[in-house]
């Protein structure tokens, strides 16, 4: 199976040895972040540092002047974390070392746009808005995501994109000092709380004859159980009906579904313009569709349809596979594997992890993170893949 590596740019440039240790690992390929949100990253082996905290969501290379003049929504640089053209030195280095790069773009996810565009964010039943959560419904903030797909995909040298968190962000973030679990929500709670009650939500509720005011007003009502502890909020889309009453809760998620659909095919068809021929654009997915998060939720057949693939998170399982293979008719199929045991991965347990994952319809493996990992979870990397040929 052909195997991928996430890396950040950061993890390659200034350190002379880097590629040639991620092409050793026994991978074909690396995905290599191009815009990424803020993170604070060990960077174990590297010879200038231990620690790179990016402070802001950012772009990793600079940004066309031309193609945002005049736009209020733009990408923002990286600082001293990832100066220049960090991603292209990076590519360059890793291309070198015989690595086939492809680029790992990060889009509705991005604190400092919420920060300093409040109106872009989701805004939940309660009147809380998620700063880290553009609202995707908003036609300003679908314009921006896709010219920054089309901009961050296709870098000089690139053969492929990984797009993230193409779909619904919600109230699930791993914001520093998250305090946000002294709740069990479940996936309805999830749900409910990741609503978004912004005007243009509020609008396309309409259409849905639904009234947004009443709505969030059930929300509301319908949680209360849920705060004291007195009512499971477990159960998948069947405990969201039961909380939320069936007829509206479909209407919500036909509007949230379609935004995302839409989106999606906008996105993908905007990449395949600026792209050369035989690009690769593939998705991070989950299978349920009124899922949030870094893996959108998309629908499995639809989604095929519109790109040429999907990375599925695989760590702890992969019965996340199965509902795209029965769809896959020749798409590839992605299995993302954590490699880093600080992370809660299995290094050593890669072989049979993504023998698990062939058999359930994976194609390819991603493996996440090559510049995270210890040298000794590397080793087993390194094991596992040689065991897999």
């Amino acid at each position: 199976m052909k195997a991928s590596a996430f890396v950040y740019p950061w993890d390659v440039n200034g350190d002379p040895e880097a590629p040639a240790r991620v092409a050793d690992l026994g991978v074909a390929q690396v995905t290599l972040a191009a815009a990424y949100h803020s993170t604070r990253a060990l960077t174990p082996r590297h010879p200038r540092h231990r620690v790179v905290t990016a402070e802001h969501a950012a772009v990793l290379y600079p940004p066309d002047a031309a193609r945002w003049e005049g736009r209020e929504l733009r990408p923002y640089g990286a600082g001293d974390w990832a100066p220049g053209d960090a991603y292209g030195e990076a590519a360059a280095a890793l291309a070198d070392a015989g690595l086939q790069v492809h680029t790992w773009v990060v889009l509705a996810h991005n604190s400092r746009l919420g920060a300093e565009h409040p109106h872009t964010s989701v805004v939940n039943a309660y009147g809380d808005r998620y700063p880290w959560a553009p609202c995707i419904a908003q036609p300003a903030t679908r314009a921006y995501l896709t010219a920054l797909a089309a901009e961050a995909a296709v870098r000089p040298g690139a053969h492929g994109t990984e797009l993230e968190s193409l779909g619904w962000y919600g109230l699930a973030h791993l914001h520093a000092h998250d305090k946000t679990g002294g709740v069990a929500l479940g996936d309805a709670g999830q749900y409910l709380m990741s609503l978004c009650f912004c005007p243009d939500c509020a609008a396309g509720y309409g259409g849905q004859g639904l009234d947004a005011d009443a709505l969030a007003a059930a929300v509301r009502t319908a949680l209360e159980p849920v705060w004291r502890g007195a009512a499971p909020s477990d159960g998948g889309w069947a405990g969201v009906e039961k909380l939320l009453g069936a007829a509206p809760a479909n209407a919500t998620r036909a509007w949230r579904d379609e935004r995302a659909r839409t989106l999606q095919e906008a996105v993908v068809s905007a990449v395949r313009e600026a792209a050369p021929d035989g690009f690769q654009v593939l998705l991070h997915a989950d299978p349920v569709s009124y899922h949030c998060g870094a893996n959108a939720g998309v629908d499995p057949a639809h989604i095929l349809s519109v790109a040429d693939g999907v990375v599925v998170p695989c760590t702890g399982g992969a019965d996340l596979l199965t509902p795209f293979a029965e769809q896959a008719a020749g798409a590839l199929l992605a299995a993302n594997l954590t490699v880093v045991s600080g992370m809660g991965g299995s290094p050593r347990t890669l072989a049979s992890d993504a023998a698990r994952a062939r058999d359930l319809g994976a194609t390819e493996l991603r493996l996440y993170h090559a510049g995270l990992a210890s040298d000794g979870d590397l080793e087993g990397v390194r094991a596992g893949l040689a065991a897999l040929t």
